[in-house]
């Protein structure tokens, strides 16, 4: 007896134990549906408000960018004006001409190329043809310019050397006497041998000789400045015959000076043979320091003047030497 009544109540625990977990199930059923319901809603609501704020979304990203628009074109705005404001200073530095300052004159005519460039690549730009034909006539001037200034340098320092300048770069043995005929640029006399100390052949090949300055060495790096200026310019040949023209001329008069006679053929003819013998003695002499001198004198100038052109060099030297 007593063990059925144990049966029975432990059967009625189970059974109470039973009815708890159902309810306990009904109620996380009930919570897990209503969280659905929750979440349900909040996703309609995202949605919704999504849905709202799409178009200040995209208000927003065409705002953000007309502002990246806008600031290209004021920064593609302020390097146009940079290149106009440079053009107008390049302009006014050239009106100004080179003599006052050369360097700041140069410095004008490579902006003005550099303008030049820039809106030759950027031609979408309004105006841009007109910037172009202003500042390519405006470096035509300004090269015309230093055409002028190139031949006024060189002919203010190109001057003849008198013979006791060269005689000074000769070595102490080739020197002539203070009565020689070099020494006053006389060529009249009739034989050099009395008045120049001759060193043997092989002496006179290795004697060291020191060319003269013919121009001043800080006029020279201006010289050169002008010239490759010019010769970008396309000026080549206006600056050759300037060249050929100013040195010839003053090469001439400083062999005249020496006591090198420019005589035509009918000149020599008509000379008597002891005339005639006197001079070539002389002749060749003043021609040999021309050579070792005023010649080599002159290819330094070239050599300076046009470096980084060397057939240039090469053609002005030959044509002033001729």
């Amino acid at each position: 007896m007593v063990v059925m009544g144990i049966t029975g109540m432990e059967s009625l625990s189970l059974s109470e134990k039973a009815a708890k977990m159902r309810e306990s199930l009904q109620k996380s059923q009930t919570i897990t549906d209503n969280v659905v319901t929750i979440l349900g809603s909040f996703d309609h609501r995202l949605s919704a408000l999504e849905t709202a704020m799409r178009p200040t979304q995209i208000r927003t990203h065409a705002i953000r960018k007309a502002h990246e628009n806008i600031d290209k074109t004021l920064k593609a705005a302020e390097v146009i004006l940079a290149q106009f404001d440079l053009s107008r200073q390049a302009e006014s530095k050239i009106l100004r001409g080179p003599h006052e300052d050369l360097e700041s004159y140069l410095e004008a005519i490579d902006q003005l190329r550099s303008n030049i460039s820039y809106f030759s690549s950027n031609k979408g730009f309004k105006n841009s043809e007109g910037v172009i034909n202003n500042a390519n006539t405006l470096l035509v001037k300004a090269i015309s310019k230093l055409e002028d200034e190139f031949k006024q340098l060189l002919a203010s320092y190109s001057k003849p050397l008198e013979p006791d300048r060269l005689f000074e770069c000769l070595p102490n043995s080739m020197r002539p006497s203070s009565g020689s005929p070099g020494h006053n640029g006389d060529s009249s006399h009739k034989s050099p041998s009395n008045h120049h100390s001759e060193q043997p052949n092989g002496d006179a090949e290795t004697a060291v000789f020191t060319p003269p300055t013919l121009i001043p060495p800080r006029i020279l790096p201006l010289l050169h400045d002008l010239a490759q200026q010019m010769v970008q310019a396309g000026h080549q040949q206006q600056l050759q015959r300037i060249y050929r023209d100013t040195r010839s001329t003053v090469l001439e008069e400083s062999l005249r000076k020496l006591g090198v006679e420019k005589l035509s053929k009918d000149d020599v003819q008509k000379m008597q043979w002891e005339v005639l013998e006197a001079k070539i003695g002389n002749w060749i002499h003043f021609m040999r320091i021309a050579v070792k001198l005023l010649f080599a004198g002159e290819r330094k100038v070239c050599d300076q003047i046009f470096e980084g052109f060397d057939s240039l060099s090469d053609q002005c030297f030959a044509e002033v030497t001729a």
